[in-house]
């Protein structure tokens, strides 16, 4: 991807969803649709003329006049929405002064999060709308195919505009049933920029740091402030304190054995272990509470050995009774072989039942080669090694795995 390009794909995603979020604030969200149809428009539009006439100084500003531009167009074509201008005006202004709309991106989340959706639905529209995911992108978090995430997205969409679903901000007991929705939206976000599921870099910081952006916000409303949500903060910030240090200067991937835990960024863990203390508020305990313990723990340790793997092995027992999955238990495995030994690691492998899903995750093939190669299984390891590059990885991933496969 060309440099214009590149920039074009960190400003879509850390801007998209502050457009769209303020332009159905606008139309309503029965033009959902349109909101992002809008922004889509902005962005071909700098597609087409940045690489000839140069990035804008201000490539931000840029991109929200030339959305209003297109919003002004629309609504002065739609007669419903011809009173609609003044307010455009005022909340997105053609100078450079543009604020961010804290009450309106959490207000699209909400909606997209509305419990009259099926909640896979609920997921997707929340990435596709408000962190401007693709449906292939969103197919592959969900391990699921990219057309009936596709459809679901069209369907979600269809209920908004049909029920008159509204973008407005639950409270009480709905707030509180559609903010679990919200946080595994941005769980997912924050997933995808650690461990990108395809191109050829591990990281898309952007995602990252608009997850870590979003769920802040989410900490700084009094009716959102919660346990639960102050432990997801926590574990974005301990896992996004290891980013620097998971890539080496070729951008190659590097396990956390191999780290230079100096490069742990300890300003983003103190931030981690604040919010960590913050989620303790009351008796709540959630599967993000257990990762950030988990995470903590890793952030705590001054190597791979030191690690208080006991402990580790404890909360992945309690995290497997409040949410059992096959990736828990695949992680528990792991963290069991280097608290008992690469056999006892193989055991607990051995012990998950696979589901046809993990045929084609990589992870599930890269642990069990590992095991086997510390075992010493050497031609077993290699055909699991095969087995892992046959699945979908990104670049760095990728060169992983046929160096563990050469050696």
């Amino acid at each position: 991807m060309s440099e214009v390009g590149l920039l074009l794909d960190h400003l879509f995603r850390r801007e998209s969803g502050r457009m769209v979020a303020t332009l159905t604030a606008i139309f309503g969200s029965r033009h959902l649709e349109m909101a992002e149809e809008v922004v889509q428009d902005a962005l071909i539009r700098a597609l087409q003329l940045w690489p000839f006439q140069g990035v804008p100084d201000n490539p931000r500003a840029w991109l929200i006049r030339v959305a209003r531009r297109f919003a002004l167009d629309r609504l002065r074509r739609e007669a419903s929405l011809a009173g609609k201008v003044a307010e455009l005006e005022r909340r997105m202004p053609s100078g450079h002064d543009v604020t961010e709309p804290v009450e309106e991106q959490l207000a699209l989340m909400f909606l997209c999060c509305h419990p009259a959706l099926p909640p896979v639905s609920r997921l997707a529209l929340t990435l596709k709308v408000a962190a401007g995911f693709s449906a292939g992108e969103i197919a592959r978090a969900f391990l699921a195919n990219e057309e009936t995430i596709a459809q679901r997205i069209v369907r979600a969409k269809r209920q908004i505009r049909e029920q008159g679903l509204q973008m407005t901000m639950p409270d009480g007991v709905e707030l509180r049933e559609r903010l679990d929705s919200v946080l595994e939206a941005l769980y997912l976000m924050f997933n995808e920029g650690y461990s990108a599921s395809g191109g050829d870099t591990l990281l898309r910081a952007e995602l990252c740091e608009e997850a870590v952006y979003l769920t802040s916000l989410l900490t700084a409303q009094s009716v959102t402030e919660l346990p639960r949500v102050h432990a997801l903060l926590a574990l974005e910030l301990f896992l996004a304190a290891r980013c620097e240090a998971r890539t080496d200067a070729s951008g190659d991937l590097l396990i956390l054995e191999e780290q230079d835990r100096k490069l742990w960024d300890r300003s983003l863990i103190s931030r981690a272990y604040y919010h960590l203390d913050r989620s303790t508020a009351d008796e709540e305990l959630t599967a993000y509470h257990l990762q950030a313990l988990i995470a903590a723990e890793h952030a705590a340790a001054a190597s791979l050995e030191s690690t208080n793997w006991p402990h580790i092995v404890w909360l992945y027992d309690q995290l497997l009774r409040i949410r059992p999955s096959k990736v828990v238990e695949l992680n528990r495995a792991v963290a069991v072989s280097y608290r008992d030994g690469a056999q006892a690691g193989m055991d607990a492998f051995a012990s998950i039942d696979p589901d046809a899903a993990l045929a084609g995750y990589a992870l599930w093939h890269a642990v069990q080669a590992r095991l086997l190669e510390r075992l010493g299984q050497r031609d077993a390891a290699a055909e699991c090694y095969r087995r892992a590059l046959g699945c979908r990885l990104n670049g760095p991933e990728r060169r992983l795995l046929e160096r563990r496969l050469g050696q």
